[in-house]
């Protein structure tokens, strides 16, 4: 594959972040994918969010699988380590990847197809072990880089654009991702940028796997009247349960709210979420209450975004585990090979 470089051009009046870096120090090469694809608006957010957060490029774990939106990480924060893996495997690398350096800030970027068919046993378990790190799913409902197939997650009754009808129940990567134990849910649309910012910096501060879902249109194979997944039909038909804002731990709460319509919770960092709802019968922590107004979404064929649930008292897989509080890339191998005789004991132990 050949990568193109953009030319850099710093102008006196680009803004500095907290850490003296430009947005432009947060992208990377130049897009190949097709003209007007979501992908690329999505990585639009991406570089937004990280930029505004002043996240150093260095301290970030960029993480795919193969697929269109397995492209992407090559066009944000070029800075950054990066690891491409094998088709639908990549949670595996990436639950290697923070077991090792539990420190790095972790972005995994898949696809429906990734995800949902292929990989869909190890986005299960990455969910269900709560391994910290942002798991954006690029979310187009078909096979871009293969013609434009239908994938797992296309609704029932779409159709392809020559006409094709999907029949096959669809996956639901956000009422999936709750089933599973996910404690942290999200869907947005690439069109809304506003929407989407705000939900990857709360995914980020997020202690715990947090799974975005963003329909992301395919201009070239999905973008047509009969498609669910289409510009037009998103717009239409999307629906926000919940409005969000992360306040990060540093700024002063300066928005607002009447009693009762805003609820602050406050994660792991000190930033907090700020969630406006929309519908009083939703409440992004009750986690029966939320699979169920999907459902009532999902049969009016709404296409619902937002938080859709958190829960920050699950624990992360560290946690889980009990392991040591050190990344184990900063523990001297003495540590990390205590010898023979310790092996011994702990192979005594398996007897």
């Amino acid at each position: 594959m050949t990568f193109i470089a953009k030319p850099r051009i710093d102008l006196p009046s680009d803004r500095l972040n907290d850490i003296g870096l430009r947005r432009r120090d947060y992208e990377g090469v130049l897009s190949t994918l097709c003209a007007g694809c979501g992908h690329d608006s999505i990585t639009a957010a991406i570089v937004q969010a990280f930029w505004e957060m002043s996240i150093a490029p260095e301290k970030v774990a960029k993480l795919s699988g193969i697929g269109c939106s397995s492209k992407t990480p090559a066009y944000f924060i070029s800075g950054a380590h990066g690891f491409n893996s094998v088709h639908g495997r990549m949670p595996s690398v990436a639950t290697g990847a923070m077991a090792g350096n539990r420190d790095m800030v972790a972005i995994a970027v898949s696809g429906d197809g990734d995800s949902l068919s292929i990989g869909f046993g190890q986005f299960g378990h990455v969910v269900r072990r709560n391994l910290n790190l942002l798991y954006i799913i690029e979310n187009n409902g078909v096979y871009g880089l293969t013609k434009g197939q239908f994938s797992a997650s296309a609704d029932v009754g779409s159709r392809a654009k020559k006409g094709a009808e999907n029949r096959w129940q669809n996956i639901d990567p956000v009422a999936t991702a709750i089933s599973l134990g996910g404690s942290f849910v999200a869907r947005g649309f690439s069109g809304d940028r506003d929407q989407l910012v705000p939900l990857i910096k709360a995914g980020v501060r997020h202690r715990g796997c947090a799974v975005i879902d963003v329909v992301s249109p395919c201009v070239t194979f999905n973008d047509h009247e009969g498609s669910t997944k289409s510009y037009a039909y998103t717009r239409e038909h999307k629906h926000e349960a919940v409005k969000l804002d992360f306040v990060p731990p540093a700024e002063e709460i300066s928005a607002q709210f009447d009693p009762g319509e805003a609820k602050a919770v406050t994660l792991h960092d000190g930033s907090r979420v700020m969630l406006r709802r929309t519908e009083d019968s939703y409440d992004p922590s009750d986690r029966s209450r939320a699979l169920q107004y999907l459902e009532t979404a999902r049969s009016r064929g709404e296409v619902v975004t937002g938080l859709m649930y958190m829960n920050e008292d699950l624990p992360e897989m560290h946690d889980l585990f009990g392991t040591t509080a050190r990344p184990l890339t900063d523990i001297p191998y003495e540590e990390l090979s205590p010898g023979s005789e310790a092996l011994r004991k702990l192979q005594a132990k398996m007897r």
